[in-house]
């Protein structure tokens, strides 16, 4: 290991306490402005950095693993998604990859519900029709701007792992049927918490559920996981929730059921194609969209950079970090 403290070139803005604490105990070169590093310059990055601090938009894939010179031994992404590296490649170069999971759950899954409540009772649409100073509201109407009931609807998870759990146990309090679908059926003391109904057949989860959420990491087996065909399987009057990754679901299909009235509305907080957005979901009434916000809180920014830093520490020190991955770990 270097005895000179470790140059870690991190490709974003991150919390100050984050960005001092880096300071402290490596040579961090920080991204002071916050603008997004093209590909151009990730390939630069690598040729000087022992560690890399990327985030969820930085694409470091083969071409820029490629250019890394010797000296880079650790990718430390800040997220807990790494589907923005490639494993592959960086294990070829002996390249340790890691994450910041587990600190993000309880953050996502009140976005999550704040969706699953937000679009079918057209909470953003009635903001917006009263911050329009065109409009001039005439007050209460029995039948104005009626939305739908969540209690007693069936909510469909897809992804039972922490963040679909925590997103379980609100919908369970709001009064929701817990249905799951999951690579892994989960422990029988947790259905049994959860009151969670298991589906092995995606495809038979679809069609029988009021409100879908997606809680499951973007990996090439779940690209498209809700392609064209499966989203016909939608029921017309449900919702769907996506927290996840955009990925997962075929965006323009989605865009084209929502505009034809296939698709009761969605809630989304990811995009297939992150910052650009299908026009037809960014312009319908029926949809909420969210800048990528789901983990956007303080507590949980800072404490993403702590596992970024501990990651590193552990590397310094000569042992293992204990957030690694490995691509068969996905």
């Amino acid at each position: 290991m270097p005895a000179k403290k470790p140059l870690v070139i991190v490709t974003r803005k991150l919390p100050d306490t984050v960005e001092t604490r880096m300071r402290e105990l490596f040579d961090a070169r920080l991204n002071i402005d916050d603008k997004p590093m093209s590909q151009a310059a990730l390939a630069e990055a690598v040729k000087a950095a022992d560690v890399l601090v990327p985030t969820v938009t930085d694409q470091i894939d083969r071409a820029v693993l490629e250019q890394s010179g010797p000296q880079l031994k650790l990718i430390a992404n800040f997220g807990t998604g790494v589907d923005n590296v490639d494993l592959d490649a960086a294990h070829a170069k002996n390249i340790i990859v890691t994450n910041t999971p587990g600190v993000l759950t309880e953050d996502t899954a009140d976005m999550t519900m704040a969706l699953i409540l937000a679009v079918p009772r057209r909470l953003t649409e009635g903001a917006a029709y009263l911050k329009n100073p065109r409009n001039e509201w005439q007050g209460w109407s029995p039948t104005w701007m009626l939305g739908h009931r969540i209690y007693g609807k069936r909510l469909g998870i897809i992804g039972m792992g922490r963040i679909g759990q925590a997103v379980a146990k609100r919908a369970k309090a709001f009064g929701l049927q817990i249905h799951y679908h999951n690579r892994r059926r989960v422990a029988e003391d947790i259905e049994r918490e959860l009151e969670a109904t298991y589906w092995d057949s995606l495809d038979q989860m679809l069609n029988r559920m009021d409100i879908l959420t997606v809680n499951c990491p973007h990996t090439p087996a779940t690209y498209h996981l809700l392609s064209a065909r499966r989203l016909k399987l939608i029921k017309p009057t449900a919702y769907l929730v996506n927290t996840a990754r955009g990925e997962v679901i075929d965006e323009n299909a989605l865009a084209r059921m929502i505009e034809a009235g296939e698709i009761a509305g969605a809630g989304l907080d990811v995009f297939e194609h992150e910052p650009a957005i299908n026009p037809k979901l960014r312009s319908s009434d029926r949809v909420v969209v969210l800048p990528h916000m789901g983990s956007a809180t303080m507590e949980g920014r800072i404490d993403m950079g702590e596992k970024v830093v501990i990651n590193i520490k552990t590397w310094m020190d000569g042992h293992k970090p204990p957030d690694r991955v490995l691509a068969g770990m996905l």
